[in-house]
């Protein structure tokens, strides 16, 4: 049998094999107030053959968000929401974290109640666009605009938001949470020199650029514990205007840190489009010396490549995006060979049960 589809074992979690649902927005909840609903809790149970899920993004507070219908978990309405979401996976017997998300710049004053995005500099990203909709979900794609850049009261209120998020999530019934580090969102500016400008404690050299996100997970970790928190990051991702020569070093160095503090997993979010550059296999084994605890790998694998990085030992759980969205049974169609059907691309965002709770199981 591939070690693919073998359990093992977590920081204390028991899972049934090493496939991960990848987090996905997918801007389904329920509006006002940005709640998990019914239709949510069907479309992760239909998915939780999966050993682990993480959730879409989900924001931690009413400034965090980027894009419209993306759920929250801070609110009661919200934790409640995603309590028949967790009970739903559980019942399969599915693990599930929540991906904790501050978007920073990548946002617009329509989700800021009128006022500027926050980040670590007031700059824009001038190649990102956000998805505005209204009531009945009718969106586009709209620019992003220049931010404020944060105050110490900015960074001190984010991180409690972080680690009050966590607490809820664990109300909601999450097994732990995952801090969103990556994919150009505000942790990420922080750890980026194009994006980060500061000249205080948390811009210019390495350890001030990452102060910002062990601060976040010290916080997280005091809330819930280090044996439920991972940490997304993405060394190798430049969209968003995120073009920085230092990341790399950067991201191994931070990796040290979060072994330091022993926390579940590191999730190493790796690019997924045709032309997208090949993750060197130095940086693979760099990062497994520096980082012993579960690492997850995420970014267009395919069963015999997921078992190549499995097997040298560069990760220990693999995680599937786009293939999930379209194969609610992923793992027993990876497993037995089956075809994988084709996602529609058109309704990924917003919307109802279509091309959402409705693609089929594989049959003969």
């Amino acid at each position: 049998m591939s070690k693919l589809f073998q359990p093992t074992e977590m920081k204390g979690h028991a899972l049934a094999n090493r496939v991960v649902m990848a987090p996905m927005t997918r801007a389904r909840s329920t509006q006002p107030g940005n709640i998990a609903n019914a239709m949510m809790a069907q479309y992760y149970q239909q998915r939780a053959s999966a050993g682990l899920i993480i959730s879409e993004a989900t924001q931690i507070s009413d400034d965090s968000q980027g894009y419209s219908f993306t759920p929250g978990v801070y609110t009661d309405a919200q934790v409640q929401g995603w309590q028949q979401v967790t009970s739903a996976v559980h019942a399969k017997g599915a693990l599930m974290f929540c991906q904790l998300w501050h978007v920073g710049r990548v946002s617009h004053p329509v989700f800021q109640k009128g006022d500027l995005p926050i980040a670590p500099s007031a700059l824009a990203s001038v190649e990102t666009k956000v998805w505005i909709a209204d009531e009945n979900g009718n969106g586009q794609m709209v620019d992003c605009v220049e931010p404020r850049a944060m105050t110490q009261a900015d960074i001190d209120r984010v991180v409690n938001d972080f680690a009050f998020a966590a607490k809820r999530a664990i109300e909601a019934g999450f097994d732990g949470v995952e801090i969103h580090g990556g994919n150009g969102y505000l942790i990420d500016q922080f750890l980026r020199t194009n994006s980060n400008k500061r000249t205080d404690r948390y811009g210019g050299s390495r350890d001030n650029r990452m102060r910002f996100l062990l601060e976040v997970v010290d916080a997280v970790i005091e809330a819930i514990g280090a044996d439920k928190v991972g940490v997304r990051l993405a060394p190798f991702i430049t969209f968003k205007d995120m073009n920085c020569p230092y990341i790399v070093p950067t991201i191994l160095q931070a990796s040290q840190q979060l072994q330091a503090r022993d926390i579940a997993y590191l999730h190493l979010s790796e690019a997924d489009w045709d032309d997208a550059p090949t993750i060197p296999e130095a940086f693979r084994i760099a990062l497994r010396e520096s980082f012993r605890n579960t690492i997850i790998v995420a970014g267009r694998y395919s069963p015999a490549r997921a078992q190549e990085v499995l097997e040298k030992g560069y990760a220990d759980l693999v995680a599937f995006g786009r293939p999930f969205v379209a194969n609610p049974d992923l793992v027993s169609r990876l497993e037995n060979g089956h075809p994988l059907a084709e996602l529609d691309g058109a309704t990924l965002f917003g919307g109802n049960q279509k091309s959402y709770t409705d693609y089929p199981n594989f049959t003969d």
